[in-house]
């Protein structure tokens, strides 16, 4: 009984959070990727509010009501209001680039430290028919019925009620019917944020301790419970909600709290499998929405010829003799993430798929080269291919169910993907040590030589990064680039022409994952160690960060992003910890202002060269 009321307190924090994330979705058909982030920053105002001001609970309540409502606002001004014309998919990047700002900026100003949060309330224990419960689950219960109450009276009584009701519905009409739909989508934000805050108040005082880093498995939490419910439903976010504490409550009690994780992204990936309408919501369906690969393709890509890799190849060669050790270390790792980028334009700038979970398919390629090094003796050699083709066996077939969608489901999809392959790492101790990790992982070796020198590491990364390169170059060119672009075009105009936009979807995934795994697997020799935390959401954030700086339709995109970003730590050093916000700034600024990225032509500057050249051809202007 006790796990049962566990699991539905934990399970009203949850619904909470969905309610939020639900509501914003009707609204605006956009998930919020920053809602857990503004969890977070709730708990942690709230902390400070009782801790260290000594405010009493209903002073702290509104407190974080206010300032989370007001992050809302700010956040629909930033990156919804200016994307507003952009598809829905431009909108959830940019509020994912938010959320790793807001978690960077809070970890930074309130230290990383779980920090106790104070007793507010009674700790006075009842037993009612078997159940023994606190204050503190009660007021967790009363508060989310509370919530819904409202919330639902809101929607049916007010006038800004009805006009959420309205937009939700069908936000062209709602326009035409000359309802303020950018004032609509502000409240909801607002409300959203508000309710989020005040999940992140009671869950820090039902667990007694709170952090920074609590927000990003706190949304995803909110995620799988509104997705389990149906996105866009209110009543689903209740429902998923307390369906996934009550699973979660049971699979911690009989497992341990390490699969916890397991647990919240199993069930994400299952209802997304099986029913990605969730419970109480609709089935999505294939619309006429331009893919990501159309938003990020407004500009058009410079092409590389054969001598411009060759000269990339002979510049990386002429480096490795001339400059110091520590620039070449820094520049192996350089040329890793930009093999790992690579697979992140394979898929989103090929395909128009946005991949937010790449990192476990880098996990999979370096744990599967370390273990077949250090347990069975395999060469190096030997485990690049086995690391690739399990990458993309194990993220494909995890993601294969999700294809037949689009958008955001498939973004939420390798999203749980790269967190429920990390989650498995953490667990399986028989194989993977869990968090002692793989140490003492061994060099490569060549001919009886040892490749431990750091030209010798640079010059295998740089062989392996042009590689890469060019099968992604060659693959566009293919048949198979083709059919990719025709389904990042449009997947309606594909599907009828005889393609299958699912086979094609999910072969571009398990390539480009392949390819991750082959860049984790030179990762594991880089490094000489592994644990799961390497593989956290941040390394799918620089990934995604470097691909799209760069360029998703151009492979030499990922070379320019990885240098910019990671190539010079020195010039970052002033960043220090601040570094991930300056990541999150930079992905927020090139959807804002240029999301075709660095290498690649504009349209409109095409259009006036061709223009002049034609005046010039033709004479028109010329002096006579």
């Amino acid at each position: 009984m006790d796990i049962l009321l566990a699991g539905v307190i934990g399970g009203s924090a949850y619904a909470l959070i969905a309610i939020g994330v639900s509501l914003i979705y009707g609204v605006s058909n956009i998930v919020n990727f920053a809602h857990g982030a503004v969890f977070a920053v709730g708990a942690m105002l709230g902390w400070f509010a009782a801790a260290v001001l000594g405010w009493p609970l209903p002073v702290v309540v509104l407190f974080v009501l206010a300032c989370t409502a007001a992050l809302g606002l700010v956040i629909n001004a930033i990156a919804i209001r200016p994307l507003a014309g952009a598809p829905p998919i431009a909108a959830l990047l940019a509020t994912f680039a938010i959320g790793v700002m807001l978690d960077n900026a809070s970890l930074r100003l309130f230290g990383p430290e779980i920090r106790r949060f104070p007793s507010l309330l009674e700790r006075s224990n009842f037993d009612l028919f078997g159940f023994r419960f606190g204050w503190i689950g009660v007021v967790i219960i009363g508060i989310s019925v509370l919530a819904v109450v409202a919330l639902a009276w809101f929607v049916s009584r007010t006038k800004y009620g009805r006009a959420i009701r309205a937009t939700s519905q069908d936000r062209d009409a709602a326009k035409q019917m000359g309802i303020p739909v950018a004032r609509v989508e502000a409240l909801s934000f607002a409300i959203a944020s508000a309710l989020g805050g005040l999940a992140g108040v009671f869950v820090g005082m039902y667990q007694s301790n709170v952090s920074p880093s609590m927000g990003f498995m706190a949304g995803v939490q909110g995620f799988a419970a509104a997705t389990l419910g149906g996105l866009g439903s209110i009543a689903g976010a209740i429902v998923g909600g307390l369906v996934l504490g009550i699973a979660e409550a049971y699979g911690v009690a009989w497992f341990g709290d390490s699969a916890r994780q397991l647990i919240t992204f199993g069930v994400l990936l299952l209802v997304l499998w099986v029913r990605p309408g969730g419970f109480l919501g609709r089935i999505p369906v294939v619309s006429s929405e331009p893919l990501t690969g159309t938003f990020f393709g407004s500009g058009k890509p410079t092409a590389v010829p054969w001598w411009g890799w060759l000269t990339v190849g002979a510049a990386g060669l002429a480096f490795a003799f001339t400059i110091p050790d520590y620039a070449l270390r820094v520049g192996a790792l350089v040329l890793i993430f930009a093999t790992f980028a690579l697979s992140v334009t394979l898929v989103g700038g090929n395909a128009g798929q946005l991949v937010l979970g790449q990192a476990g398919a880098l996990a999979v390629g370096a744990y599967t080269s370390a273990l077949l090094v250090t347990k069975l003796d395999w060469s190096f050699w030997a485990t690049l291919p086995v690391s690739a083709v399990l990458a993309a066996v194990v993220t494909g077939a995890l993601t294969a169910p999700v294809w037949r969608l689009r958008g955001h489901y498939v973004s939420i999809a390798t999203l749980a993907v790269g967190a429920f392959v990390v989650a498995l790492a953490l667990n399986l101790d028989w194989l993977t040590n869990g968090a002692s990790g793989i140490a003492a992982i061994p060099r490569p070796e060549i001919f009886g030589i040892t490749l431990s020198s750091a030209p010798q590491l640079f010059v295998l990364a740089l062989v392996v990064f042009l590689l890469a390169a060019l099968l992604v170059s060659r693959l566009s060119a293919t048949h198979l680039g083709r059919m990719w672009s025709a389904v990042r075009e449009d997947e309606i105009a594909a599907a009828s022409s005889g393609i299958n936009p699912s086979v094609a979807k999910s072969l571009a995934f398990g390539i480009g994952a392949g390819i991750a795994g082959i860049a984790g697997a030179l990762y594991s020799v880089q490094t000489t160690y592994l644990e799961p935390a390497q593989f956290g959401i941040s390394l799918s954030v620089l990934a995604l960060t470097i691909a799209v700086l760069g360029g998703l339709r151009a492979p030499i995109g990922a070379l320019i992003g990885a240098l910019i970003l990671a190539a010079n730590p020195e010039a970052f050093r002033a960043l220090a910890d601040w570094r991930l916000f300056f990541y999150g700034a930079v992905l927020l600024l090139l959807i804002l202002f240029r999301p075709q990225g660095l290498w690649s032509r504009v349209p409109a500057v095409d259009r006036a060269i061709a223009a002049i050249r034609r005046r010039r051809s033709t004479g028109v202007g010329s002096a006579p």
